[in-house]
């Protein structure tokens, strides 16, 4: 299970220590996996303790990617052996872990710099959103891809996606929109652009800088030497900003099937728009409907109430079989004519939405009932 996630600690001039996590599965563009959630969760909790350690890099092996999203292959095959209105022991497990994993790095008290290489999507984008520094590249590209599996934007996505420039965080989760750097700085998903060829120095740099015990002293050491490597980064423009008017409407809809109607019925040649409608269109619609309660739901939410109830979310995706029918359409039989349970958003059955929002246990029995 150790080598599924690499772990090294570079001792600094000053002789503190710049820890660092490679997700080790190159093969699989870095899925995150249970084996890679159980490795990560204890090691960055054991070097929140160790007065030596300055600051954590998270990053991914290898040039495609950081993250590609969850390893939800095992997912679908425990969901398919329990049958439709059950929900695997393995599918709550998993969510569970990971998204104490995600928490976890949004409440901790040292720097945490996750190196946005290549390809973030999923469950990479959950290890991403809570970091403290988080760092894209001209080669990043970042998605929440979640509709065309049955599944919504989780990984605590009801916190972060709330917490962007109106409209953005609806237009994204309906229609799985990949971005890039300028675009996911302008959104609040990231905080530093710098260039790929720039590695090499930051390292270095992390290497010789003025480290303390102090924990504030440490994110602001960081915050500088990200800053002098950002003003030589050039990076591919953006597209969110081109299309602000249409996406802000979004934020005045009060019924999903308005959203969608304004995102399909825009008129435009450009082809990053164009792919998300496409994507929309193909996605899952009782997905979408989730996407617009969840994100209407998670206004008055904190962060572990977040992610608590995208737990009781999850596993309500799973038990329905939509999740299962996603993934398989996807990843296993790769015919990409998922059979929905819902011909259009205005099909889905409300009293369903209203029961998966619903979680599946007493406020008691919650997995997550810790979190605060």
């Amino acid at each position: 299970m150790s080598d599924v996630v690499l772990f090294e600690e570079i001792t600094t001039s000053n002789n503190f220590k710049v820890a660092v996590a490679t997700l080790n599965s190159e093969k699989s563009l870095n899925a995150l996996s249970l084996d890679m959630v159980r490795s990560l969760y204890p090691k960055l909790n054991a070097w929140a303790q160790d007065e030596k350690i300055a600051m954590v890099i998270l990053q991914g092996a290898g040039e495609k990617a950081f993250c590609a999203g969850g390893d939800v292959v095992d997912l679908y095959h425990a969901s398919v052996a329990i049958g439709k209105g059950n929900y695997a022991k393995e599918v709550e497990e998993f969510f569970t872990e990971e998204y104490k994993l995600d928490h976890l790095i949004h409440t901790y008290k040292k720097p945490i710099m996750l190196w946005g290489h290549g390809i973030v999507m999923g469950g990479g984008l959950g290890l991403m959103a809570g970091a403290s520094h988080r760092v894209v590249t001209e080669k990043s590209r970042i998605a929440m891809p979640e509709i065309t599996i049955g599944l919504y934007p989780d990984v605590g996505g009801t916190y972060f996606l709330n917490r962007m420039p109106e409209g953005c965080g609806l237009f994204l989760g309906l229609t799985g929109a990949s971005i890039n750097a300028k675009d996911a700085l302008y959104i609040n998903l990231a905080d530093h652009a710098v260039n790929s060829t720039d590695k090499e120095a930051l390292i270095s740099q992390l290497e010789e800088a003025n480290w303390d015990v102090s924990h504030e002293q440490n994110h602001k050491t960081l915050t500088s030497i990200l800053m002098g490597l950002e003003a030589n980064a050039q990076m591919p423009d953006g597209n969110i900003h081109n299309h602000k008017e249409i996406i802000a409407s979004l934020a005045n809809t009060e019924r999903v099937e308005s959203a969608v109607v304004n995102i399909l019925d825009e008129q435009t040649d450009d082809k990053w728009f164009t792919r998300a409608q496409a994507s929309l269109k193909h996605g899952s619609p009782l997905s979408a409907q989730l996407v617009f309660n969840q994100l209407q739901h998670g206004k008055s939410l904190g962060l572990a109430e977040c992610f608590q109830f995208e737990l009781g979310l999850s596993v309500h995706c799973a038990a329905i079989g939509e999740f299962a029918e996603g993934v398989r359409a996807l990843l296993i039989d790769k015919d990409n004519q998922p059979n929905w349970m819902f011909e259009s958003v205005t099909d889905v059955d409300k009293a369903l939405i209203t029961k998966m929002m619903t979680p599946p246990w007493s406020e008691d029995a919650h997995p997550l009932k810790d979190l605060a």
